[in-house]
């Protein structure tokens, strides 16, 4: 098949171009089964997480089916409307996007400034425990963003404030959803996992510029993956 060799700050992405390359080239036919996680493991050369997460990504574009106990099929629509017709749908859109950045560096900076002022071991302890939930899930974007969310509001918990975690916590529906999208489309990966850590690490060591310095480079990264996606599609 002749795959080409990863670059490893891309694994997820290139993965996934290469697998719907290879569908569109008609090496996996629709109505076809592709070959197994681990086949593609041997293949890549890469983690099994990085497979899962590209398959995700076909599988939210309808390019690819997975039955349980059988294994994951090129869908049959392919051969009738082409791979290019299989888009992402944003269900949000870019300014609610920014509108939620800048909430976010509104009252989650407060929140982390004063989570490195006051949070205990305790608290500490609650935010791990949510990092190793995001680990736990990180092949299904729905319990994902659920952990997701409830990292962000660990911290909010962590900043002694009670009015500011209650303001989190009463918007977890929209907020909710903001993570979802953000991880149903652009993806989960192990990427975003270490900027959690990260993050994580930064507020431990109460270094709140650090932390907030890394939000933002994540939520800017975000929103420019967000305008690629949309530009890809006009």
């Amino acid at each position: 098949m002749g795959l080409n060799s990863i670059d490893k700050q891309n694994i997820v992405n290139t993965v996934y171009e290469q697998l719907k390359e290879n569908i569109a080239n008609g090496n996996w036919a629709p109505g076809s089964k592709i070959p197994s996680e681990s086949q593609l493991q041997k293949m890549f050369n890469v983690s099994r997480v990085s497979i899962r997460s590209a398959i995700q990504r076909l599988r939210d574009l309808g390019i690819v089916v997975t039955y349980q106990g059988k294994g994951t099929f090129v869908s049959e629509k392919i051969g009738k409307i082409g791979i290019n017709d299989f888009n992402l749908i944003m269900h949000l859109s870019e300014k609610e996007f920014l509108d939620m950045m800048v909430f976010r560096q509104t009252i989650e900076y407060k929140c982390i400034d004063l989570a490195v002022k006051n949070a205990t071991k305790e608290d500490f302890e609650n935010i791990e425990e949510t990092l190793n939930q995001m680990f736990r899930y990180r092949d299904d974007y729905k319990k994902y963003s659920e952990a997701d969310f409830n990292f962000h509001l660990a911290i909010a918990k962590a900043s002694k404030n009670t009015v500011f975690y209650h303001v989190v916590h009463s918007i977890r529906d929209l907020y909710y959803q903001y993570l979802e999208e953000l991880n149903r489309v652009i993806g989960v990966t192990l990427e975003s996992i270490e900027v959690h850590l990260q993050l994580f690490r930064a507020i431990q060591n109460r270094d709140a510029e650090k932390a907030k310095e890394i939000l933002n480079k994540a939520m800017e990264d975000n929103i420019e993956s967000i305008k690629k996606i949309k530009d890809s599609k006009k």
